[in-house]
C-alpha cells in the first residue's frame, strides 16, 4: 500500500471514528476518539492537525466538529462499511468477522464494488 493509500485510510477512520461518536454524544473530545481507536492522544492531535489543514475538521480548543466536506466524506465511508458489513453476513461471514472486514475492505473496494453489494442486499 503506497503512502497515499495509507493516509487516506488513515483519515478515513478518524472521520468516520469523529462522525460516529457524534452521533451519540454532543460534543466530541479528542480523548473519545483516543479511545474509540485506541491510539494515543498524541497521535489523535497530529490526525486532527492534518484533518484540520484539509478542512475536514474544525476545533474549538476542546471540541472536535466535522465541517461539511468533513461530515459528506465521513458518511460516505460509513456507509461503505455498513453495505459491505452487511453484504458479508447476508453471505454467511460472522457478524464480528464481517465487522472486522468492513473496516479494512471499506477503504479499497470502488464504488462500482460497492453498487453491486448494494444491488444484492
Amino acid at each position: 500500500m503506497n503512502t497515499y493509500a495509507k493516509y487516506n485510510q488513515s483519515a478515513e477512520d478518524y472521520l468516520e471514528s469523529i462522525l460516529t461518536i457524534s452521533r451519540h454524544q454532543e460534543v466530541v473530545h479528542r480523548v473519545d476518539v483516543a479511545k474509540r481507536m485506541q491510539v494515543s492522544q498524541a497521535a489523535v492531535n497530529k490526525a486532527v492537525k492534518l484533518l484540520c489543514e484539509k478542512e475536514y475538521v474544525y476545533e474549538d480548543g476542546k471540541h472536535l466538529y466535522l465541517t461539511e466536506q468533513g461530515r459528506a466524506y465521513a458518511e460516505a465511508v460509513f456507509e461503505k462499511h455498513c453495505v459491505i458489513r452487511d453484504f458479508l453476513i447476508a453471505h454467511g461471514v460472522s457478524a464480528a468477522a464481517a465487522e472486522e472486514d468492513a473496516c479494512h475492505m471499506e477503504h479499497l473496494l470502488s464504488n462500482e464494488t460497492i453498487t453491486m453489494m448494494k444491488k444484492h442486499l
